[in-house]
């Protein structure tokens, strides 16, 4: 098939060619001057970029590692933790939880809504002894599209007085919504690569606070490899990582981190992703008006910059999807949980322009066309939007 795939999933995103070029570096000393340099400049930069945290941490690895070595550092064995279940990926770290031997306690939402602040007010006013010792909230839950309200979950914590952390599951939202941690007092911000930092899989990073960092010092589970206690003021460069750093994964980011800065920082980024998730939503409501096509998040207010989950009715969806991707070389993720089948997910993150986007919303509308599916003219309200 001619031309570039079209990578529209949530994950993993395009790769801009300077951070690809990037890996094309041979191994290096890490134990030299020159490797340390780049290490620093990137840590550097790091607490900005996660809006004011106290101290960053990187561990080779997916997002599920994050997951665990935010559990291990910050949790006693058997801690009780809160945690709404708002898709698939906010339920898997509930399993982990549980597998790891802390009790998590969950409550299911809606999954066209996000989770609801007052549900997590009453479930805090509820624990009188503070027997939960945090509360974990995924950000944007990937599964379905739905963004949560991280200064209304901070406000049910003020407001009942709880002591408990507040941990945020930033992987689908980091670079895509801008996340000031130190305003929002959030304990814990966990991030990774492959979505809106324009990388492949590899890297996890934790924004931490104060508080967080003096927690992991000194309490938490048994743990090894993710302990980071030695990672807070490492005397060498391998200490950040707990062994041989990632060197190539590390002079992409560094690129990647240049185009960040190029655009006019993350907060610029994060308005570039919003402008893009609107221009899809504009579209998704434009099919909708001749076809079956509805997004999944009914309140505007709760829909990401990264992801729109879009529900087909009583089509089905995974034909459009295979279309997309076997006739017009458009990647676009499928339904997940009750809606699989039933929607189809298109990411809308990471190295990504204004062509690139109406491609894709075009390789779509040309695949429901082309299946004889009903829809409306979306591509002409996504140019309409973006125009504006």
């Amino acid at each position: 098939m001619s031309g570039r795939q079209f990578i529209q999933s949530p994950g993993p995103t395009n790769i801009p060619d300077s951070v690809l070029e990037a890996f094309r570096r041979p191994a290096v000393d890490f134990g030299g001057p020159e490797f340390a340099e780049l290490v620093d400049s990137v840590f550097h930069e790091l607490p900005e970029l996660f809006g004011g945290a106290h101290r960053v941490v990187m561990h080779p690895s997916v997002g599920h590692g994050s997951w665990e070595a935010t559990l291990v550092n910050l949790l006693e064995p058997g801690a009780r933790i809160l945690l709404p279940a708002s898709g698939l990926f906010s339920m898997r770290w509930v399993e982990m939880a549980n597998d790891l031997g802390f009790r998590a306690e969950s409550f299911p939402v809606d999954l066209r809504r996000a989770p609801d602040p007052a549900e997590i007010h009453a479930r805090l006013a509820a624990d009188s002894s503070h027997e939960i010792k945090a509360v974990l909230v995924a950000h944007v839950e990937t599964s379905t599209g739905t963004l949560a309200d991280l200064a209304a979950v901070r406000q049910a914590l003020d407001d009942t007085g709880h002591p408990a952390l507040l941990v945020v599951d930033a992987i689908a939202s980091f670079g895509t919504e801008w996340i000031p941690m130190s305003e929002l007092g959030l304990d814990a911000v966990l991030a990774a690569s492959q979505k809106g930092l324009m990388m492949p899989p590899g890297l996890s990073l934790i924004g931490l606070s104060e508080r967080a960092v003096e927690i992991a010092r000194t309490g938490g589970s048994p743990r090894s490899y993710w302990r980071w206690a030695e990672r807070f003021e490492p005397k060498w460069t391998y200490q950040r990582f707990g062994g041989t750093p990632p060197e190539q994964h590390l002079y992409a980011f560094r690129a990647a981190l240049d185009l960040i800065a190029a655009e006019g920082g993350i907060q610029a980024v994060a308005t570039r992703h919003r402008r893009f998730a609107t221009a899809v939503h504009r579209t998704v409501e434009a099919w909708g008006k001749e076809g079956p096509w509805e997004l999944n998040v009914t309140d505007p207010a709760e829909r990401a910059s990264s992801v729109t989950c879009i529900r087909s009715g009583d089509l089905d969806a995974d034909t459009l999807r295979i279309e997309a991707r076997d006739r017009y070389n458009v990647v676009i993720g499928g339904g997940m949980l009750e809606l699989a089948g039933r929607a189809f997910r298109i990411g809308h993150l990471g190295d990504l322009n204004e062509p690139m986007l109406l491609g894709a919303l075009g390789g779509i509308e040309l695949s429901m066309a082309h299946l004889g599916l009903p829809h409306g003219p979306g591509v002409r309200a996504a140019i309409e939007a973006l125009a504006r």
